[in-house]
């Protein structure tokens, strides 16, 4: 049985009156390539954020790597930050820096490495999410969407964390591009030993990698497991989700 690496319980989450997850509960499994799923508005990336502690719920438990991330030391969360990576919508790389500058900002940050080590990983994480070499001095401008995501990517992977946090890592992606990038985080895990947590609505994704996944609906998971025993769910969100005219299709083929 694989062990948690992420557990959230009875999460409470408001912005001002608006309620946004009721009591919400999930479990990340060692190894997952794991999927957070709703639509719009359901608060999705809201957990991610919570995950990584960039927010904070009203109430609730949330345990990362066995640290309890609501009841945390500065000097915890220092530590805790370095084993995950984060991977967000919009690639988030500083547009005044090259790609190797991004992606050696954590190495400076949070080592003492000799910066001619640190150009050598910079390369090796280059590498290793399929860019070019040359790559490695073009600024965010000069890249496409493509090589944005896996040079935001490659950042991610740049102090070896135990977890990557993706936000729609397909988004922006033609059907090409998107399949190459699910297949370069299935290798990544696969490789790595790395676990996966990814805020997706691409359906080829939830189809062919995601191992387990939870359904965001009223506020609350409404499934949570393989894909197989979320199907067996009867719910709105999951039957417009995977019943539909698309997910129908897709499930075909």
């Amino acid at each position: 049985m694989s062990s948690a690496v992420v557990s959230m319980r009875d999460i409470v989450t408001r912005f001002g009156d608006k309620l946004i997850h009721d009591h919400v509960d999930l479990t990340v499994n060692e190894g997952d390539i794991y999927g957070l799923l709703g639509g719009s508005g359901s608060g999705k990336s809201t957990l991610l954020r919570e995950m990584i502690m960039l927010l904070r719920p009203e109430s609730g438990q949330i345990t990362v790597l066995d640290y309890d991330v609501l009841k945390m030391s500065h000097q915890s969360m220092h530590e805790l930050r370095q084993n995950w990576g984060v991977l967000f919508q919009s690639g988030a790389l500083f547009s005044s820096l090259t790609v190797a500058e991004n992606i050696a900002i954590t190495l400076k940050e949070y080592t003492k490495l000799p910066s001619d080590l640190i150009d050598e990983i910079v390369i090796a994480k280059i590498k290793m999410v399929g860019l070019p070499e040359h790559a490695a001095d073009l600024f965010p401008a000069e890249l496409s969407g493509g090589m944005i995501k896996r040079a935001s990517l490659a950042r991610a992977l740049a102090m070896d964390p135990r977890i990557l946090f993706l936000d729609e890592p397909t988004s922006g992606l033609d059907p090409v591009g998107a399949e190459a990038f699910d297949n370069l985080i299935v290798s990544l895990r696969d490789l790595l030993g790395v676990s996966v947590v990814m805020v997706t609505h691409d359906l080829d994704s939830i189809w062919t990698i995601v191992d387990r996944l939870c359904v965001l609906g009223d506020k609350r998971v409404v499934a949570e497991g393989t894909l197989d025993e979320v199907m067996t769910v009867e719910h709105p969100v999951i039957n417009n989700f995977f019943k539909g005219k698309r997910g129908t299709l897709r499930h075909r083929n």
